[in-house]
Formats: C-alpha cells, sequence, structure tokens
C-alpha cells in the first residue's frame, strides 16, 4: 500500500526542485522582472511580457533536466 503512496512523488520531487531552482536563478539573475529606473538612465521598452514568459519557461525546462541529470554539464546524451 505505501507503495502505491509513493509512487508519483519521484517525478513530482523533481519538479519541486526545479521550481525552487527556477525561482532562486530569476530571482538572483532579476529575470522576468521589469529593469528599475536609475538616474540619467532612460532604458527602452523593454521585453514584452511574452518574452518573459517564454524566458522563464525555457529557464525551467533547463532546470528540469540538470536535476535529472540530463543537463550538457553532466555530459549526457540529450
Amino acid at each position: 500500500m505505501d507503495a502505491l503512496n509513493t509512487a508519483g512523488l519521484g517525478a513530482r520531487r523533481n519538479e519541486d526542485i526545479a521550481l525552487d531552482l527556477l525561482k532562486f536563478v530569476a530571482n538572483t539573475a532579476n529575470i522576468g522582472r521589469p529593469a528599475a529606473p536609475s538616474t540619467g538612465f532612460i532604458s527602452s521598452g523593454g521585453s514584452k511580457p511574452e518574452e518573459h514568459v517564454t524566458e522563464l519557461l525555457e529557464l525551467y525546462s533547463r532546470c528540469l533536466k540538470a536535476v535529472e541529470g540530463k543537463g550538457p554539464e553532466t555530459g549526457a546524451a540529450k
């Protein structure tokens, strides 16, 4: 009975770890946030919200591959 209760936890756990990694990297690199204005600097219009979403989804995919050990750093084939 315990095997049935924990059968799906492996994949979900990797997804949770990848999501936490995504949050850390996005927060550290300020991905998905508008640039803060500074004195004497006029930024261009910036990226569209759709581009931010695309960046975050690509980053999540890379994080999930890294958690699963399928990233380029491990030498595993894609």
